[in-house]
């Protein structure tokens, strides 16, 4: 069961949210809150998977609140949703940590998807948002690639194999299909790739292969 946190300062979106999954089977909506601050103070007394996040709210904003949730002990992974296409938001959002990125009017079907993709461990961007947090990236490549193949050079070659798969888009399942491994094995890889170099997720991991000039 994917236990799951809506945070909105709209009530009346909170319904709607609640409404759209409360009869989907394998999500259980444990609770809303108002604001960042609120989810935050939720999120650390009950176990969440799960939080659907605005960005704009008072008290503290959607961006602080992910930082917040994704520094407690069990963190939740984080889909940001909301009704404002700005890229920075999009980039504040990852900085912070959260996994997803989505629009308010995209199809509650999606809205879904993403819940089940990211509490698997994988990300999920709205893509327009992808397509430029894309474009960004490779106005920016040519400073930033030294300090990323810096940071993959920590990375052993079998390591650097799993990472270019997973900045493909590749799945752990997939990835152990490629490489002829266990998944397992793929997810202790990935862990490892996670800390060595120093980021929250895997949509960063791949940016970070990105920067680097990393292809499979």
């Amino acid at each position: 069961m994917i236990r799951t946190l809506i945070v909105d300062d709209d009530s009346l979106v909170r319904l709607a949210l609640a409404d759209i999954l409360d009869d989907v089977p394998g999500i259980e909506v444990v609770a809303q809150a108002g604001d960042g601050l609120e989810a935050v103070q939720r999120a650390g007394a009950l176990r969440v998977d799960v939080a659907l996040m605005d960005v704009r709210m008072p008290r503290m904003d959607g961006i602080a609140a992910t930082e917040r949730l994704r520094a407690l002990p069990s963190p939740p992974e984080v889909v940001m949703l909301t009704t404002f296409d700005l890229d920075q938001y999009v980039y504040d959002a990852l900085a912070a940590g959260a996994s997803g990125f989505l629009l308010k009017d995209t199809d509650p079907a999606e809205i879904i998807r993403a819940i089940q993709v990211v509490a698997a461990g994988q990300a999920m961007l709205h893509p327009a948002a992808a397509r430029r947090l894309v474009d960004r990236y490779h106005r920016t490549a040519s400073r930033d690639v030294q300090a990323a193949q810096q940071r993959l050079a920590r990375l052993t070659p079998r390591e650097s194999d799993v990472l270019g798969l997973l900045a493909a888009g590749a799945s752990n399942a997939e990835i152990a299909d490629g490489l002829g491994m266990r998944e397992s094995t793929v997810k202790a890889h990935v862990s490892r790739i996670l800390a060595a170099l120093e980021v929250g997720n895997r949509v960063q991991a791949a940016l970070c292969a990105r920067d680097a000039g990393l292809t499979v």
